[in-house]
């Protein structure tokens, strides 16, 4: 799968996260979620989990 980074920011900005938080929110270190959010593919679980972290639907967050 791949991530949109411009709708993981938008869905960032509507949580009021920043990196730090947002990793908290998903338990890793913000150097992790560094690398997940620049990551190209992700795997659905992980998909899955950061939206889960951003409280939003999994399709708000991949690309079309």
């Amino acid at each position: 799968m791949r991530l949109s980074r411009e709708k993981i920011n938008l869905a960032m900005a509507r949580a009021n996260f920043t990196v730090t938080k947002l990793a908290l929110a998903y338990g890793v270190s913000s150097q992790r979620m560094q690398v997940i959010l620049n990551s190209k593919r992700v795997t659905p679980a992980t998909a899955g989990k950061l939206a889960k972290a951003l409280g939003v639907d999994v399709t708000e967050i991949i690309e079309n």
